[in-house]
């Protein structure tokens, strides 16, 4: 994982002195160099293309078939299966404490659930139906992703039992991975973690806030009454990270060969900012930008967007705000909502291949590439926000972003989106698509528990390994499932065992479909949320 507060490689950092007086320089600038050197190019770049409102069938029925994904992740007692190879799992999670856990997704190929990747899940999933509903149902994918997500928010509120307790584990890593069996087969003790005042986790508390804050949004018009419960837990979540800060990796040393967190900082400002975008509270907004913006925001150096670090992502969700609901806003707010606009921007010059601030972390074939452990998460999580991002710069007629010395227009932005989900969905050195079920080639030996054992098969714990090691593909096909990716060489070795590159995370989906979606067409996004 990249370290919040490291920059993307090879972007440049800006200066930590004098940021109020650079806002000002640098916005008058831009808008000379916008409306007086280059109008002509900006002008003729200003729309995405033509046509661009029909339904693109491509992005359409990849969208169709990620959301598959996360019918295969799901754990509980399942409703209107659409998996023919799954069935009811998990079902005593919690009981042990008088809780139902049993909801919820499992993280990947594994029968974990691990709560602050999965309340990530949910976060990017509420934010692509909240930027791209319509595009939801324009392929008829927008209730499935609603059930999905309603999956796992009605875990996390059972999850929650009391203001100051969240469990945030189901299940012992080191016990599970000692297993290779299907979810419906478990029969291993699955222990629960929590986190509370004297073990506090910030990070996982606040990610939590989040999901349910941008969840209770997806849900406020259907079913306000659900909406109104996911608020109320959003902000009792939030006062338990803020006023019991302390990371997850120290109260919980376990999940540091897993899911180690490198810090809370992010996830507190990405909290306040959805609970600002839901309640519509100035308190949310005073704190992610007056009171701790300056000190948590990372303004001006960019990183890597992913389950682990949310600075960048906060930085697009709060320029939306500089977009389009700034008003009533103070002066000091203002500015630091312009502070968080030049940092998205900052992360955008870095992601343009040809910007003078490209980063040089991509494969040949042109994949963003941060490390070997799932990269293509890195890509999708990029792309969905450049893709946000140009959206923005359209509704708001904004037409260009200065990259030192150079314009790019929106529709940049969206090319450079559209190339990371075609080299996802096969157009790629290698012609072939990362995203399980899509296209004629794709990986066969996905490493996955319940895709690698045949539904008739009776295996327990440990003899359940055979199927791992088998040289057969994969008897069950894991459709939806978007796998870590390649080498930075766009070479990937097919391999069950190689859990590096061919382990697909529920997170990653979350990601690609929120990209897809946005790709789908190119309706406009609605300037406010409520």
């Amino acid at each position: 994982m990249v370290e919040k507060g490291r920059e993307v490689a090879d972007g440049a950092r800006w200066e930590n002195r004098c940021w109020l007086f650079l806002v000002m320089v640098m916005t008058v600038f831009v808008a000379l160099a916008a409306g007086l050197t280059l109008w002509p190019y900006v002008n003729s770049h200003l729309t995405h293309s033509e046509g661009s409102d029909k339904v693109d069938e491509k992005y359409s029925k990849a969208l169709k078939i990620t959301n598959q994904f996360f019918d295969i992740q799901k754990s509980g007692k399942l409703e209107d299966n659409r998996i023919p190879w799954r069935g009811d799992s998990g079902l005593e999670d919690g009981m042990e404490v008088g809780l139902d856990l049993s909801k919820g997704m499992y993280d990947a190929g594994d029968l974990m659930k691990f709560g602050f990747p999965m309340a990530f899940t949910a976060t990017i999933l509420s934010w692509s139906i909240l930027e791209h509903g319509d595009q939801w149902k324009r392929v008829n994918e927008f209730e499935h992703a609603q059930e999905s997500l309603k999956w796992i928010t009605d875990y996390l509120i059972n999850a929650h039992l009391s203001d100051n307790v969240l469990y945030i584990q189901v299940g012992d890593p080191e016990l599970d991975h000692r297993c290779w069996e299907r979810p419906e087969a478990m029969s291993e003790r699955r222990p629960l973690t929590q986190i509370n005042t004297s073990y506090p986790g910030t990070e996982v508390a606040a990610e939590t806030a989040a999901a349910m804050a941008a969840a209770s949004l997806v849900f406020k018009k259907p079913d306000s009454t659900y909406s109104s419960l996911l608020l109320k837990h959003a902000r009792k979540l939030f006062s338990f990270a803020n006023t019991y800060r302390g990371s997850y990796s120290s109260s919980v040393p376990q999940v540091q060969k897993y899911y180690n967190s490198s810090g809370f900082e992010d996830e507190l400002l990405w909290a306040a900012a959805w609970l600002y975008h839901a309640t519509s509270d100035p308190y949310y907004l005073n704190y992610a930008t007056v009171l701790n913006g300056r000190a948590f925001g990372n303004w001006g150096s960019p990183t890597w967007f992913s389950w682990d670090d949310k600075s960048v992502g906060t930085q697009v969700l709060l320029s939306r705000v500089n977009f389009f609901n700034s008003k009533g806003t103070s002066s000091e707010e203002i500015l630091a909502l312009q502070m968080y606009r030049r940092s998205a921007e900052a992360f955008m010059c870095v992601l343009l291949p040809d910007s003078p601030r490209a980063t040089t972390s991509r494969t040949n074939g042109g994949l963003i590439w941060v490390m070997e452990w799932n990269p293509i998460q890195y890509a999708a999580a990029s792309a969905f926000l450049a893709n946000v991002y140009s959206d923005y710069m359209l509704e708001s007629g904004t037409h260009s972003l200065y990259c030192d010395g150079k314009l790019y227009s929106p529709a940049d932005l969206r090319n450079f989106a559209i190339s990371q989900a075609d080299y996802v969905l096969g157009d790629s050195p290698l012609r072939m698509s990362y995203l399980v079920g899509y296209g004629d080639k794709y990986p066969q030996y996905v490493h996955h528990r319940g895709a690698s054992i045949p539904v008739n098969a009776t295996t327990g714990c440990s003899d359940g390994f055979v199927w791992l090691e088998s040289t057969h593909p994969n008897p069950n096909v894991a459709i939806g499932a978007v796998v870590g990716g390649p080498f930075k060489n766009d070479s990937y070795i097919d391999s069950r065992n190689n859990s590096m590159q061919g382990e697909p995370t529920t997170y990653n989906a979350a990601l690609l479909a929120g990209l897809l979606a946005g790709l789908v067409s190119t309706s406009s996004v609605p300037k406010s949320f409520t």
